[in-house]
């Protein structure tokens, strides 16, 4: 396959096919030369639909989209593509607030064609080449990307982050309600006999996301379930989510991760404010004490055994990363 688009011109001139992504020779030499000195956007040895999978179920857990952009690191437009979308702030800030942005390697037209075909992405035509996926992996766009390019005053080939940003902005997942999804998961806890396990985040914020990975485990999920309805709220993505903090933290102090225990009927029993503060993601010995003292303090239904795994697990992953 062809970066884009010298195909018919090719056959026309009866050249030999060769990967080159330019509308002229110079130009192609002058690109690939720039694109070799890059960053690789495209892992090439990378299991594409296990990549897929998990930012599908990401995806899922965060109200996004996933954003594929096929390619191949041979594609100089496909490079130039990926540094625009991860050098651009605005654009940078949009991937990370609202999708799932995987880059997927295609080879010449001859790897993760299943994917492709599944997709229904048309890539005949040359890439880069964008699709947009709900998170239960429905395309919901498809999108050529030569429409986004550009050349400058000098000659130099680029991408309009404008319209870029425009693309992104149109295809994102609408923003849920704070407020209807602690209804929801008060409902869910009382049908259940349960509590509420809310936990306040943002996009920016990685011991966040580490809290959330950890809360994702299987073996964690099935623990935590047996005595929560677990519930995050973005307080900076959804529609009144930093009131919905507000409501058990009135000044929002101590930074986020911050986290309740709430009884079914929204009654806060316990919160991650502990003696020196809010603990956010347990990491610490002290920490890591506090939350265990929050779920020793509120259960029903978890056991001795439950609490010495989340302890074991904690401690495990607190010397991954110094805190």
């Amino acid at each position: 396959m062809i970066c884009r688009i010298c195909i018919s011109v090719a056959l026309l001139l009866g050249l030999a096919f060769v990967p080159a992504c330019a509308r002229d020779d110079v130009a192609a030499k002058d690109i690939k030369t720039k694109a070799a000195a890059k960053p690789k956007p495209y892992n090439e040895k990378a299991d594409a639909q296990a990549d897929l999978q998990a930012a599908l179920k990401r995806a899922k857990s965060d109200n996004k989209r996933v954003l594929i952009q096929w390619g191949g690191n041979w594609c100089s437009w496909c490079v130039l593509l990926h540094e625009r979308f991860t050098t651009d702030a605005e654009l940078r800030r949009k991937l990370l607030y609202e999708y799932e942005y995987l880059p997927i390697d295609v080879g010449h037209n001859d790897k993760n064609k299943d994917i492709v075909e599944r997709c229904q992405a048309t890539l005949s035509k040359g890439v880069p080449y964008l699709t947009v996926l709900d998170s239960d992996g429905k395309a919901i766009a498809n999108q050529p990307t030569d429409p986004f390019e550009t050349k400058s005053e000098d000659g130099k080939n680029g991408h309009d982050s404008k319209k870029l940003l425009a693309f992104l902005t149109e295809h994102q997942a609408k923003a849920l309600v704070a407020e209807e999804l602690l209804h929801a998961a008060l409902d869910k806890a009382a049908q259940t006999d349960r509590q509420v396990f809310v936990h306040y985040g943002a996009p920016w914020c990685g011991w966040c996301r580490r809290l959330d990975a950890w809360l994702a485990r299987p073996e964690i999920a099935k623990t935590i379930g047996k005595e929560f309805v677990e519930l995050k709220i973005d307080i900076e993505r959804m529609d009144g989510g930093k009131a919905a903090l507000t409501r058990y933290n009135p000044e929002a102090k101590g930074g986020i991760p911050w986290f309740a225990f709430l009884d079914s009927k929204g009654k806060a029993l316990t919160t991650s404010d502990g003696p020196k503060g809010n603990t956010g993601f347990p990491s610490t010995e002290e920490e890591i004490g506090h939350f265990l003292k929050m779920l020793d303090t509120t259960k029903r239904h978890l056991t001795k055994e439950d609490l010495d795994q989340l302890q074991a697990s904690l401690k495990a992953e607190s010397k991954t990363t110094a805190h």
